[in-house]
């Protein structure tokens, strides 16, 4: 997709959309569209070819949703939405054309929600769902009733869209394929910048220029809030600061304008104390573990306290923050075994997911089960990921989810596997998603956390986990009744993808 050929956010506005047909509805990005359409009463259809948990609330709202992807989907459609993870060639969007529908990238028609909401963009490597869900919550509990888009659910909250009656609008900002940058923010909030999509920027220095255009297209009344302790955004606010631009920084360096020191992080969450130029702001404490969520919840009160509004609102909703639907998620127990499942799929969050995961298993092991995400990153960035992956006590690899990609013979899985730095006992390469529960079974024993990691579709895996593990107690068969093991086993699959989701690449996010 050629950004050039998208229409800058705000042309179209949302009541001018008429019925809206969004493909591949249940994907995360486009499900949490869809809501915000449908509680603004914008008409909705979408389709889908798997029965994601999503589609429930959607239908709930209003939604029509074909359990197919064919032409006769669009009748009495006016405009129609896709995502980068849609192929140019896909039925719909080729009939669609033939039509002379209206055709929307999901960026475009999430811009067209924001006209007349003040838009807090959230963007960055690392941490951009989190964050934006820790603002949000924020923002509710100072009693705005924002906008909001996620890449993610709030826990318990089982939401990820929302048009509310405030002024505010907060959007997650998709660096990946470039439509970020037909945002135009009131707040602009870019987390951190590490190397990653670099198919589309080339290298380091395109993608960090691709973030500091994206930082200039805040409005010239609002702010950029960014983190002081990494080396692309401070060369990214220093370089911003020199323009005249208002930005303001958040991290543990001393030059910070809001400082974090004394920071802890164990089972129960993370605490650390806050200064404002140099004046305290007291103690801060999120309910979710991690000092990397420390970093996400100091971007929110940052940003809560420029925008003039009561500090006692932010450190409220971070002490009760539920959490994230695919971050550091406890799907349950069983054998004595907890499972839990991560979207970290770039070495950085693989690493910080898997160290803060260690904290909760004390004194057993640590199991991962990885789905990479992506060829083009298993590869260039896979000495950076076998190398988080080995934090792990034993490691299970699948096969690359890859949509649209092709894999040559000896890459992806089996590579990473190989890579990683742990006896080949205590690692396996495991192509057959049929294959891994039993792995599982076989491995685990009671005090060991499993954590499910990587690609959209392991996160389906969990409850199978959980079940097997059930079902080996109940049957006496006992943890590490296994056979030959650091052998890649069963059927082998194509790149783009294993398990029950494997086909249905509109439900994804660009990756």
């Amino acid at each position: 997709m050629n950004i050039a050929e998208l229409t800058p956010a705000g042309v179209v506005a949302a009541e001018d959309l008429g019925t809206v047909h969004l493909i591949g509805i249940g994907g995360v990005g486009m499900s949490g569209l869809a809501r915000l359409l449908l509680t603004r009463g914008i008409p909705v259809t979408g389709s889908e070819l798997r029965q994601w948990p999503t589609l429930v609330g959607l239908r709930a709202l209003g939604a029509t949703i074909h359990m197919s992807h064919e032409a006769a989907n669009l009748d009495g459609v006016d405009t129609v939405v896709y995502s980068s993870a849609i192929p140019a060639d896909h039925v719909e969007l080729v009939e669609a054309r033939r039509r002379g529908l209206r055709v929307l990238h999901r960026s475009e028609a999430l811009g067209a929600v924001m006209t007349n909401r003040r838009t807090i963009a959230v963007a960055g490597t690392h941490g951009k769902t989190t964050t934006t869900s820790m603002l949000t919550l924020v923002l509710q509990q100072a009693g705005q009733d924002p906008s909001f888009v996620i890449g993610g659910e709030i826990s318990e909250a089982g939401s990820n869209g929302h048009h509310g009656s405030g002024e505010y609008f907060v959007a997650e900002a998709d660096e990946s394929d470039r439509t970020f940058l037909l945002y135009r923010p009131y707040v602009s909030i870019i987390t951190n910048i590490e190397a990653d999509h670099l198919n589309n920027y080339g290298d380091l220095a395109g993608l960090e220029a691709a973030f500091a255009e994206f930082a200039r297209l805040t409005d010239p009344d609002g702010f950029v809030v960014t983190c002081a302790d990494d080396d692309g955004t401070r060369r990214m606010a220093r370089a911003l600061r020199a323009e005249g631009r208002a930005v303001f920084t958040y991290g543990v360096a001393e030059d910070a304008d809001l400082r974090l020191s004394e920071i802890t992080s164990s089972v129960r969450g993370v605490r650390y104390l806050a200064t404002l130029d140099g004046v305290s702001l007291g103690e801060i404490q999120v309910s979710t573990p991690g000092r990397h969520l420390g970093l996400n919840s100091a971007a929110a009160v940052l940003t809560t306290v420029k925008l003039g509004l009561p500090l006692q609102a932010a450190a409220e909703a971070l002490a009760t923050f539920p959490g994230v639907r695919r971050r550091f998620e406890r799907k349950g127990s069983a054998a004595g075994v907890q499972v839990y499942d991560e979207y970290a799929y770039h070495p950085t969050s693989v690493a910080l997911a898997l160290e803060t995961l260690r904290e909760v298993a004390a004194g057993g092991r640590l199991i991962v089960v990885f789905q990479p995400y992506r060829l083009y990153r298993t590869r260039d960035l896979q000495a950076e990921l076998a190398a988080a992956l080995a934090i792990a006590d034993e490691v299970l690899v699948m096969e690359v989810f890859g949509p649209g990609e092709t894999r040559q013979p000896g890459e992806g899985g089996v590579a990473l596997t190989a890579a990683v730095d742990l006896p080949d006992e205590r690692k396996v390469f495991l192509p057959a998603w049929d294959d891994v529960p039993a792995q599982v079974a076989r491995r685990a024993r009671a005090g060991d956390v499993v954590v499910t990691m990587g690609a959209p579709p392991i996160s389906l895996l969990g409850d199978e986990l959980l079940a097997t593990l059930a079902g080996r107690d109940a049957d006496g068969t006992g943890a590490d009744d296994r056979g030959p093991v650091g052998e890649p086993i069963g059927r082998s699959v194509p790149a783009s993808g294993t398990g029950p989701a494997h086909q249905d690449t509109a439900t994804l996010d660009a990756g």
